[in-house]
């Protein structure tokens, strides 16, 4: 999914989350996390092996956090309250983005400035692990807010 997409819908959920009582926002959270640690886990599991530091940089920012420097388009973002974020990236890893989408051939700059370089092929590891997640986490969430429901329900 895009970006755009991911926010839009995040911005929706969001609206509805305002209509339902802290509660249960709070409740579900730990689901959350569980999705976003599982969907890390796989995307280690799918980086590249030869970028071993690439995948040590999978990190998972819970609600209310702030990601690591130099992850997700190369700055902080912090997580909504219903959120949880799996970034990739650190000061001393900042190609994740090249490894996932690849690059095309292009001329080098810095210390082999002018020199050709071939480009990359994709090796994608982080949307293949969303979307091997995508189901389970799904049940999770839904499971996470019905529990909620009823817990919120049995407390008034």
């Amino acid at each position: 999914m895009a970006e755009d997409s991911l926010t839009a819908q995040a911005a929706r959920l969001a609206r509805r989350l305002e209509r339902i009582p802290a509660q249960i926002v709070a409740g579900v959270q730990p689901a959350l996390v569980q999705c976003a640690d599982r969907t890390a886990q796989v995307a280690r599991s799918l980086a590249p092996k030869e970028e071993g530091d690439l995948a040590a940089s999978i990190t998972v920012t819970p609600p209310g956090a702030t990601t690591p420097a130099y992850a997700e388009g190369g700055g902080r973002r912090t997580a909504g309250p219903n959120q949880a974020l799996v970034t990739a990236g650190g000061p001393g890893v900042r190609h994740g983005h090249l490894m996932e989408f690849g690059t095309k051939p292009h001329v080098n700059g810095g210390l082999f400035a002018g020199t050709q370089h071939p480009g990359t092929e994709p090796q994608p590891f982080m949307l293949p692990a969303a979307r091997l997640t995508e189901d389970q986490n799904r049940r999770r969430i839904g499971r996470a807010v019905a529990q909620a429901i009823r817990n919120a329900g049995q407390s008034q």
